[in-house]
């Protein structure tokens, strides 16, 4: 899309017709990390329909949502440490870039005949998670 303008008419229509986008980032390609899927800008309207106790696990819902959220703040940390430098992060922005990096490159980064299980993704995520305790 023009300019990467994921509200130009095009992607926003097909967006509301598909009840969902997968929208990729140019940034997570040119590190290598395929594919290369920004989470925070992907959207899917069906997805709480699908997931929970009765289609994969019951904590799903909780660890999506909690995922989402750390890797949010991996995006402050990291616009933070290009200001002010990574040794003068605090201890907690630290470990917040430790899972972005690892979140990426274990997570979102997949071969082509990579095959993981819903549960072995929901508990790849969990352990994630941990570095952040």
């Amino acid at each position: 899309m023009p300019n990467d303008d994921i509200a130009h008419p095009i992607p926003d229509i097909t967006g509301y017709i598909t009840e969902g986008q997968i929208v990729l980032s140019r940034e997570l390609y040119q590190r290598g990390i395929a594919p290369p899927i920004n989470i925070l800008d992907s959207l899917s309207r069906l997805m709480k329909d699908g997931i929970g106790k009765e289609y994969t696990r019951e904590n799903h819902i909780k660890i999506a949502d909690e995922i989402f959220s750390a890797y949010s703040k991996v995006q402050e940390a990291r616009a933070l440490a290009k200001v002010l430098g990574e040794a003068d992060l605090t201890e907690e922005d630290k470990k917040y870039l430790e899972f972005g990096n690892r979140f990426e490159k274990e997570f979102v980064n997949q071969g082509l005949y990579d095959r993981r299980t819903m549960n072995q993704t929901l508990d790849l995520a969990e352990e994630l998670l941990t570095i952040l305790l």
